[in-house]
């Protein structure tokens, strides 16, 4: 019988909730993975399940942060285990089981553009672009030449955009609406996974999902999904594991389902914690406490100098890079032009509105106030409130000007009043990077300590990706991917665990 979801949790020291198990030993999904704990002396209960402080025993090692290449994930010798997935996305997840031995076989993955970043990374593999409505157990069996029951493990990624904390939740439920490049229903993709699970039979399943879908109203519809998953004839326990505890600088939730099939007798195993975490300084040892910038150079091709464009339009900032020099923050005005179009209205003798091409900001409409400044409302999800900004030369600086006011108000760690972003703290894990921080105008974690949005080489580390990892696309697509993705070094931990927890001891 499933855990209950709604059921009072006991708190326990450090802010944890006590794990329950349900009457068959299963754990419920509010079982969230705890941060790891030293042994300390008076010290007092940490809010947020980070560890104490104050310990009297030496800490674990903590290794430099650090991605394995793509050519050294290649290296990492085949267990012998063989698995496939479904919503493969970009590869995030396949790129994890990759670096922990597990040689993914087979992928299906019905977004264009995922799919082309998926095949650039990984070259020969086999994918499936079908809707997976209308893929049969059998014809996956066929093309992965084996019979039921013989699979080693089932990846999968249904996706969650009804379920995420960051969307409309249950006002989207049984709607086909815009995902990603294309218009499909996702609140039912789950059942679709579950379907291809009882089919194929494999050893053990995976299955990864927003944490949202145990919060709220959505919890009636993880207990669905868990009957499901059961039915399948799986052993089955779910958890919460912050991905900031699992290697990765960033805190990124994410509900993960295991099974392990009947007649194997075995249940399902999870990945601990570790007993440290990175920082965006530790994932980004370039960035450097106040308003100072840098000066880059591509890391595989020292001669040349990223230029100030580049880093205006980090869509062609793509490749690893490396510090050549801190440089003072030039003027915002001059510097900051994203390349995303945004709707600024001009009310002055009504004139008709224009289209500017300038940095991320929402909507701004303009008013005159006094000869010399001019009155801006901004209209965001956040908040509407008023920016007084002083006159520009061309009013296609205006946006840059918005946000670098908002950005310059901005403490480390918070959220925008005017813009819907977060200025992230440097010595502590990158907040959640969502799938739409990379347009114009949305909810977004922005640079530290520049007057910008993350480029995409950065972003690849604060996501767990390797620096040589290929995107494709726009910006936007590009920053999509690494959002919606499960980031590679954390599908690692999962995958070493049921390596080792479970397949090997199957032999």
């Amino acid at each position: 019988m499933a855990a209950r979801m709604g059921q009072t949790k006991k708190k326990v020291s450090g802010g944890q909730r006590k794990p329950r198990a349900s009457k068959d030993g299963t754990l419920g999904a509010n079982d969230i993975a705890p941060a790891p704990r030293k042994h300390t002396r008076r010290a007092a209960p940490s809010r947020s399940g980070e560890p104490a402080r104050r310990s009297i025993s030496a800490p674990s090692a903590k290794p430099p942060y650090r991605v394995p290449s793509m050519a050294e994930i290649a290296a990492v010798p085949d267990s012998g285990y063989r698995a496939i997935s479904l919503f493969a996305g970009c590869g995030g997840s396949c790129l994890g089981y990759r670096m922990a031995g597990v040689r993914v076989i087979w992928a299906n993955e019905f977004i264009p553009a995922a799919r082309e970043t998926y095949a650039a990374n990984h070259p020969g593999a086999v994918i499936d672009a079908r809707d997976i409505r209308t893929i049969k157990p059998e014809d996956v069996l066929d093309a992965i030449q084996m019979r039921a029951g013989e699979l080693d493990l089932l990846d999968g990624s249904p996706p969650c955009a009804s379920f995420s904390t960051a969307g409309n939740r249950a006002e989207d439920w049984g709607k086909v609406k815009k995902y990603s490049d294309t218009q499909q229903r996702t609140d039912d993709l789950f059942h679709e996974y579950a379907r291809v699970l009882k089919g194929i039979q494999p050893k053990v399943f995976v299955a990864e999902n927003v944490s949202g879908l145990v919060k709220g109203v959505a919890k009636g519809y993880y207990l669905e999904v868990l009957a499901a998953l059961k039915a399948c004839g799986y052993r089955v326990a779910s958890r919460l594991l912050d991905a900031q505890w699992l290697g990765v600088p960033q805190a990124r939730q994410r509900l993960i389902f295991i099974g392990v099939r009947n007649d194997l007798g075995m249940d399902p195993v999870f990945p601990k914690p570790l007993p440290y975490r990175y920082s965006v300084r530790e994932a980004l040892p370039w960035i450097v406490r106040g308003k100072y910038g840098a000066n880059w150079r591509y890391a595989d091709a020292p001669s040349p100098t990223v230029s100030a464009s580049m880093a205006r339009n980090p869509a062609n900032n793509t490749q690893g890079l490396e510090l050549v020099e801190a440089l003072p923050i030039p003027s915002l005005t001059n510097d900051l032009r994203g390349g995303d179009t945004r709707l600024i209205h001009d009310t002055r003798g009504n004139r008709p509105a224009k289209d500017f091409t300038d940095g991320p900001c929402p909507t701004i409409t303009v008013g005159v106030d006094g000869c010399n400044s001019y009155h801006y409302q901004v209209v965001t999800p956040r908040e509407s409130g008023e920016l007084t900004v002083p006159h520009v030369e061309s009013e296609s600086n205006i946006t840059g000007y918005a946000i670098g006011r908002e950005w310059d108000r901005l403490g480390a760690g918070q959220k925008g009043k005017y813009l819907n972003f977060i200025k992230p703290r440097i010595d502590r894990p990158c907040p959640t990077v969502t799938q739409t921080g990379g347009i114009t105008g949305a909810a977004s974690v922005v640079h530290p300590t520049e007057r910008r949005k993350f480029s995409i080489a950065e972003l690849k580390r604060l996501c767990g990706f390797p620096d040589d990892f290929q995107l494709t696309g726009s910006y936007a697509q590009q920053w999509e991917r690494l959002g919606r993705a499960v980031p590679p070094v954390m599908m690692s931990h999962i995958a070493r665990a049921v390596r080792d927890g479970i397949l090997c001891k199957l032999k």
